[in-house]
């Protein structure tokens, strides 16, 4: 569900990004005593109700599960080492323990590369997979407010205050058909 939560965020971003730039030109375009048409979307909502963000969730995971279950097995593999030392530096002779404390520090340098470089590629392909979300998501409710005749949409969770023109609906609709 992180990734969910990470897209909620950056589409409430760019929806309240773009609706701000939207509001000011409409305000300039629009004659004196005609009110501006706006909608509100749930984005969160419609990113959690979405089967095809679910799937994607899914996949990602487990492209990435393998890497991760042999960082958690690393993991476990350096804290039995440090867990042995432990009992056994009382009885071992100083080379020894030179030599142990070093295999673990490189064990633990490893390891922590090891983390770094999965974070990195995992954040890499969740950015790659929120781009053609993101892209799909804002044609979608732009074609809606076209259509509907919107001069703005903003996302729900940015407004304090929204009337009855939430297109939630429209978009999860149009989203979770969308292949």
């Amino acid at each position: 569900m992180k990734i969910v939560k990470k897209f909620g965020i950056l589409v409430s971003a760019l929806l309240l990004a773009t609706g701000v730039e939207v509001c000011q030109a409409a305000d300039a375009v629009a004659a004196p005593g005609e009110q501006l048409k706006v909608a509100i979307v749930n984005v969160q909502q419609v990113l959690q109700q979405s089967p095809r963000v679910a799937e994607l969730s899914k996949k990602l995971e487990g492209e990435f599960k393998n890497r991760q279950a042999k960082i958690s097995e690393q993991q476990k593999s350096l804290q039995d080492e440090l867990d042995k030392f432990k009992k056994e530096s009382p009885t071992m002779s100083q080379k020894d323990k030179d030599a142990t404390q070093k295999k673990i520090a490189a064990d633990r340098s490893e390891l922590v590369s090891k983390v770094v470089a999965y974070q990195q590629d995992l954040q890499k392909e969740q950015n790659k997979v929120m781009q053609g979300i993101l892209s799909d998501l804002n044609g979608i409710v732009s074609s809606i407010a076209k259509t509907q005749g919107y001069a703005l949409v903003l996302d729900s969770q940015a407004v304090i205050y929204g009337g009855g023109n939430d297109i939630t609906k429209d978009v999860t609709k149009q989203f979770n058909t969308k292949s």
